[in-house]
């Protein structure tokens, strides 16, 4: 075990004012520090000697208290007041009695519009060069969103007019408001908590920051680098209307769109329901000329084609057509009965020329053919028979039976 570590048991264990001193001397050894803020409270009792300041960060839920002399609070030029962005020279002190921590302050300095200007845009080069300025990255608000999320101040002019403007445009606009405060030290941490909230509704398909127009020191909430990282993680798309037209915090380069103000953030987060209907109306119009044009020149067409003479008079194109065919019928019948004429000529020449050359023909000048009857063989002299062989006579009209004697 390390030297410095603390040693202690159920058996030995320390006292309350042991571990007071021992917490008081590591906060002791912090030395004087410079301390960035915003002024939530001031408590000046009267005849006191001292002043007590409460110190808060203007993007978290932190503050500590701080305590100076009435001199030091009343040498800054202008007087500090609650929301004041100061610089304190401040050394923290931890009192054993109440156990509390606070810091013990020399000297305030206003932060000056300088100094806050400079620190604006050194912010918004180094968030520009990590890319939530892109505009490849920035989405497209939806059309008509089921529901709206406002994030404004209480009862404010920024909420009246995109309320107001919204349902001019659209009447049946839903909104889901989160007020919040607008200014000051509580402002940041407040709108990212609404923020957060309407980003993890379903319903809410966009988000609109609106706040009137104010002094550079008014709208640094909404150049609040935790706020522009907010906006930039959101899954919904984001609205800013901040100020007026010239006003532009950081969180109008964040934004998906940045309206110039919050009656024109009204305008553009539904559409306009007159404009809508003309629209819708212009567009049945187009659509009833673009069909009877069609249908004009479809039915043009149509007449055209019906007083062409083949519709006009069909019969005309038939009647040509069975000319054509009686005339191919004639002349096949005419080409058949010459081939079956030519056909029938030679083929009587050729009967004539085989009934002249047939045995048959012969016979019937009175000869005749004489064959063996054991073999039907045709007999040419008489030694090929004996007397006893038996034979077949073949006249031109029957035969005879013979015997060789």
């Amino acid at each position: 075990m390390a030297e410095h570590e603390v040693r202690t048991s159920p058996e030995e264990p320390w006292p309350v004012r042991v571990v007071s001193q021992k917490i008081s001397a590591w906060i002791a050894r912090l030395g004087w520090v410079w301390v960035d803020g915003q002024v939530a409270q001031v408590s000046r009792r009267p005849g006191a000697n001292l002043v007590f300041l409460t110190l808060r960060d203007p993007s978290a839920e932190m503050s500590l208290s701080v305590t100076c002399y009435r001199d030091t609070f009343e040498a800054c030029d202008p007087p500090l007041r609650e929301g004041s962005r100061v610089v304190v020279h401040a050394k923290p002190e931890f009192y054993a009695g109440r156990g509390s921590l606070s810091l013990r302050a020399d000297e305030l300095r206003h932060v000056g519009l300088g100094e806050l200007l400079a620190r604006l845009e050194r912010l918004k080069k180094a968030l520009a060069a990590e890319g939530l300025f892109a505009a490849d990255r920035k989405r497209r608000p939806p059309f008509l969103p089921r529901k709206v999320g406002l994030v404004t101040g209480r009862a404010s002019a920024a909420e009246r007019d995109v309320r107001e403007n919204a349902a001019a445009r659209w009447p049946a606009v839903a909104f889901e408001l989160r007020t919040v405060a607008v200014q000051g030290p509580t402002a940041v941490p407040q709108i990212l908590d609404a923020l957060a909230d309407l980003d993890r509704d379903p319903e809410v398909d966009v988000i609109v920051l609106a706040r009137g127009g104010g002094s550079v020191e008014d709208l640094l909430p909404f150049s609040d680098e935790a706020l522009c990282r907010a906006v930039f993680a959101c899954r919904t798309p984001v609205l800013s209307a901040i100020g007026h037209e010239t006003d532009t915090p950081l969180v109008d380069f964040v934004a998906d769109v940045r309206c110039s103000t919050p009656t024109d953030a009204g305008k553009r987060v539904v559409p306009d329901l007159a404009e809508e209907r003309r629209l819708i109306d212009q567009a049945r119009y187009r659509l009833d000329r673009a069909v009877g044009h069609f249908l004009d020149a479809e039915r043009r067409w149509l007449t055209n084609v019906r007083s062409r003479p083949a519709l006009a008079k069909p019969e005309t194109l038939l009647n040509g057509r069975r000319e054509e065919v009686d005339g191919l019928r004639d002349r096949a019948a005419r080409c058949l009965t010459h081939r079956l004429d030519v056909a029938g000529n030679d083929l009587t020449h050729t009967l004539a020329r085989l009934r002249s050359l047939s045995p048959l023909s012969t016979m019937q000048r009175g000869y005749a053919i004489v064959q063996r009857a054991a073999d039907d063989a045709v007999l040419r002299t008489p030694d090929e028979v004996t007397t006893g062989d038996r034979l077949r006579v073949r006249l031109a009209d029957g035969e005879l039976a013979a015997t060789v004697e």
